[in-house]
C-alpha cells in the first residue's frame, strides 16, 4: 500500500468546483483496457489505492503474451531485444516514478512504482533499472515470446541484405515457411500476421486513470514502445507531462499512439492544465491534439501517417477519449475507442476525433 503523507491541499480549480456529485470508483482506460478498468474498479471497490489500482489493471496487459504492444511478448527493437517503459503519477501524494529501456522485467509498471517509493529519484533507464528491479526481487527473463520472435525476423528478412535465404538456397520454397520450422512452438496461421506485422507494425500501449469514491487520483501508462526501433529509444509512455499526468486538485491524463509527438507538446500535462482552466474533459484532449497538428501546419496528408489518443478523467467524474483520427490508419473500419469503467460493467465508448478519414 502506498503511504500517504499530510500535504497543503490547494483551492479547488473552476473546473471541479462547480460539480455536485460525490465522485464514484471510475477507471479510464484505452482501447485495449477492458480487463484493466475492471480490475482498477474492483481493486478500489477492496479498499486498494488509486495507483495500485491502476498497476494491477494494467498489470492484465503486460502480463498478456497476446498484446503484443505492451510487456512480455510486446515487439522488439531492431536487435530483437524486448525494451519496455512505463510511469506513473500518484495524486495524493503528489509523487512519480518512471523507468525506460528496461529489459528483462514482464511488469515496468511495478519498477516505476518501486522507483518512486523506493528511491530519491523519479526515473531510472536501461541497465541501472533493471539492476534496482533484481536488487528488490525481481527475476529477469527473457521477453520475446515466439509469435513476436517470427515478427521480428519477417521484418529482418523483409530488409534485404544478408538476412534470410542466401543465393544458393534451393528455389521455390513458400517464404516464410523455413522461419516457422526454426522458431519452437511457432504455428502455420502466425505467418500472415508477422508478414503484416512487419510490413505495418502496430502502435499500442495502455493507460490507465483512476478515481475512487474520496476523490483520490493515479495515473499508469506502460508500453513495449515503437516496433523495431533504435535501440535505446524512448517514446512518451515513461515521460511524466507526455505519458501520463496527474494533479489531485484537477484531474490526470494519459496517451497512447506516436509518443515523439506527444513529447513535443507535453500533452498529458496541457490537458491537465485545459481542465484547471475549465476546458471539459474532451475539449482539453481536442486542444492538445490541434498543438500536435499545428506542428505539421495541420497538413492531413503528414499527419495521415501518425496515430494518436489522449484520456482525461476530471476529480469529479467527467471523462474522455480523444483522437487525431476517427478511424484506425490500416483498417478504416475500426473506430478510435477508449474504455471506461463507472462501478458496473467495463465498456467501450468512441473518442471524439480531430479528423476524418
Amino acid at each position: 500500500m502506498i503511504s500517504r503523507r499530510k500535504l497543503f491541499v490547494c483551492a479547488a480549480s473552476p473546473a471541479v468546483a462547480s460539480s455536485a456529485q460525490r465522485p464514484r470508483f471510475i477507471a479510464v482506460s484505452s482501447s485495449n483496457g477492458l480487463a484493466c478498468t475492471a480490475k482498477a474498479v474492483e481493486t478500489m471497490k477492496a479498499g486498494g489505492d488509486t495507483l495500485d489500482a491502476a498497476i494491477a489493471g494494467v498489470n492484465i496487459q503486460e502480463l498478456d503474451p497476446e498484446d503484443t504492444s505492451v510487456g512480455y511478448g510486446g515487439l522488439p527493437n531492431e536487435e530483437g531485444d524486448v525494451e519496455l517503459d512505463s510511469c506513473v503519477m500518484h495524486g495524493p501524494t503528489r509523487r512519480c516514478g518512471a523507468v525506460a529501456s528496461i529489459r528483462g522485467i514482464k511488469t515496468p509498471s511495478k519498477i516505476a512504482k518501486l522507483v518512486m517509493e523506493q528511491s530519491d529519484h523519479v526515473m531510472l533507464v536501461g541497465e541501472g533499472a533493471a539492476r534496482f528491479a533484481e536488487a528488490h526481487g525481481y527475476r529477469a527473463e527473457n521477453l520475446l515470446t515466439d509469435k513476436a520472435r517470427l515478427a521480428w525476423l519477417t521484418w529482418k528478412e523483409s530488409l534485404g541484405g544478408d538476412w534470410g535465404p542466401g543465393l544458393d538456397a534451393p528455389p521455390g520454397g513458400a517464404p516464410g515457411r523455413a522461419l516457422l520450422q526454426r522458431i519452437p512452438g511457432a504455428r502455420p496461421e502466425w505467418l500472415a500476421w508477422a508478414r503484416e506485422t512487419a510490413a505495418h507494425p502496430p502502435t499500442g500501449t495502455i493507460t490507465c486513470l483512476t478515481l475512487n469514491d474520496q476523490g483520490e487520483m493515479s495515473g499508469c501508462t506502460t508500453t513495449s514502445g515503437l516496433a523495431w526501433k533504435i535501440p535505446g529509444r524512448v517514446g512518451d509512455s515513461p515521460i511524466i507531462g507526455a505519458g501520463v499526468y496527474c494533479d489531485q486538485d484537477v484531474g490526470a491524463a494519459g496517451s497512447t499512439g506516436r509518443g515523439e509527438e506527444n513529447i513535443r507538446i507535453c500533452g498529458a500535462h496541457a490537458v491537465v492544465e485545459n481542465m484547471r482552466r475549465g476546458m471539459e474533459p474532451a475539449e482539453a484532449c481536442l486542444d492538445a491534439l490541434r498543438r500536435a497538428a499545428r506542428n505539421y501546419d495541420d497538413d492531413r496528408g503528414w499527419l495521415s501517417g501518425i496515430g494518436l489518443s489522449f484520456y482525461a478523467l476530471r476529480k469529479d467524474g467527467a471523462y474522455a477519449g480523444a483522437s487525431l483520427w476517427d478511424r484506425a490508419r490500416n483498417d478504416s473500419r475500426r473506430r478510435s475507442r477508449f474504455t471506461v469503467n463507472d462501478g458496473g460493467e467495463s465498456r467501450s465508448e468512441d473518442s471524439v476525433a480531430l479528423f476524418e478519414r
